[in-house]
């Protein structure tokens, strides 16, 4: 296919203001401010073409090609924040929005902190001023933003879920002996 992925950050970016059509309006201007030097954080976006790639109903697995700028692109967005996804002692976490040229029915809204998990999440807490039970809210609202806006659980059932788990975890570690 070609370029799928365009990174940003560290005053510069691969995109370019006028790439609407192919970045839409957000990575657009993200390319643009950063270009300009402005202050911001590092990040990648990828063209509608790249989503489509994927879940479309004659979608192919994931292109060997988008999976390595992806790979790529952070460790580059890694190497600007002095940071490694899937570090767990000092993970990079990113944020997905969705960000078209045009509107796109069903496409997923925002998810914060993508690459917290079981692991990580003790780094994070580490990284936050040892504030740890940050880190474990942050990871249960990354869950909870998953579930519903990637995997398209309803929030009902989320929070039914978790009502569920947490009770348990207050009576198992909460509970005076």
């Amino acid at each position: 296919m070609g370029k799928w992925v365009y990174s940003f950050g560290d005053g510069k970016a691969e995109g370019r203001g006028e790439m609407r059509n192919l970045l839409g309006g957000k990575g657009a201007n993200l390319a643009e401010m950063a270009n300009l030097g402005l202050a911001g954080a590092a990040g990648l976006h990828h063209h509608h073409r790249a989503l489509r790639a994927i879940t479309t109903p004659t979608a192919k697995p994931i292109p060997p090609d988008l999976k390595a700028q992806v790979d790529a692109a952070l460790i580059e967005i890694g190497a600007i924040a002095n940071r490694t996804f899937g570090d767990p002692a000092n993970p990079l976490l990113v944020s997905v929005r969705s960000g078209a040229r045009a509107s796109m029915p069903g496409m997923m809204d925002t998810v914060l902190n993508l690459g917290l998990n079981d692991v990580t999440v003790r780094g994070a807490g580490r990284q936050l001023a040892g504030d740890e039970r940050f880190a474990w809210d942050s990871y249960r609202r990354f869950i909870q933003m998953y579930s519903e806006r990637g995997a398209r659980h309803s929030r009902t059932t989320i929070s039914k879920r978790f009502s569920k788990t947490t009770k348990t975890a207050r009576t198992i570690l909460w509970t005076p002996t």
